[in-house]
């Protein structure tokens, strides 16, 4: 399980980018954080990757607060960042070196298999389109089996069609293991699609202002009545996230744009 306690982050220059974020993640869920820009979701992110540390309160993983990078958080990035001097397959098994040669051989295999790129593990990184770049940064944070995985809108710079190829390819390799996953996201339908709970976070600090259940079977209808009206829910509470809290003298509230 994860939990958020309290999380609190004050910048240098005085920004304060979140307050006393408090989240409980079940083991195996999938979580999608969801808000307008600036309400902290990268820097909740970054928090519980260890990446930076938090001004107030902890992070917690089975138990074991998190105080820097651990290998029971792994985390993929909105650019794939493969090394460009490693074969694809020596990228996705670089954090494997604890391990017998055969069976880091056999989990990259496995790996690159589960996502169709069997056969791919000699080339190069340059070699890769955008779409088999970011599944091999995908497949290399969860060769390890990390207890948890977050994810910082790894597909926004996708096309809508390798964009949904890949959240596939993540529900596959994610129901092998059932890690925690924490997602990051602009696409409500994404969040839609991939989450059990969508978190939608308020500017100004960062808060949580709704959590929606996402109760839908897999795999998702993206294209049913259900699917349709788990968007509009969490649209509307975007909407209301947005929201000033004193509509102007027109009496209209003018909601930022949230894209």
């Amino acid at each position: 399980m994860l939990i958020l306690d309290r999380l609190s982050k004050t910048y240098a220059n005085g920004m304060r980018a979140l307050g006393d974020v408090s989240l409980e993640v079940a083991t195996g869920e999938i979580v999608a954080l969801i808000g307008g820009s600036g309400c902290g979701k990268t820097t909740l992110l970054r928090l519980i990757s260890g990446l930076e540390a938090p001004s107030s309160g902890t992070v917690a993983v089975d138990g074991e607060t998190i105080f820097a990078p651990h290998p029971a958080v792994g985390i993929v990035f909105q650019e794939p960042r493969l090394l460009p001097w490693l074969t694809v397959a020596q990228n996705i098994g670089f954090g494997l070196d604890h391990l017998p040669k055969n069976e880091r051989d056999a989990r990259v295999d496995e790996a690159l298999l589960r996502v169709g790129l069997a056969g791919y593990g000699p080339r190069w990184p340059r070699e890769l389109s955008g779409g088999q770049a970011q599944r091999a940064a995908i497949v290399r944070a969860l060769v390890a089996r990390p207890k948890a995985l977050l994810l910082d809108e790894p597909f926004s710079a996708l096309d809508a069609l390798t964009r949904a190829s890949l959240q596939d390819h993540l529900l596959a390799l994610w129901d092998a293991h059932r890690p925690t996953l924490v997602l990051v996201t602009h696409d409500v339908e994404e969040a839609v699609a991939l989450a059990d709970r969508a978190i939608v976070l308020q500017p100004k600090p960062g808060r949580i202002f709704a959590e929606i259940a996402i109760d839908l079977p897999r795999p998702r209808d993206r294209l049913s009545h259900d699917f349709a009206e788990a968007k509009r829910v969490v649209l509307a509470e975007l909407d209301g996230s947005l929201t000033p809290p004193h509509p102007s003298k027109t009496g209209k509230a003018q909601a930022a744009g949230w894209w």
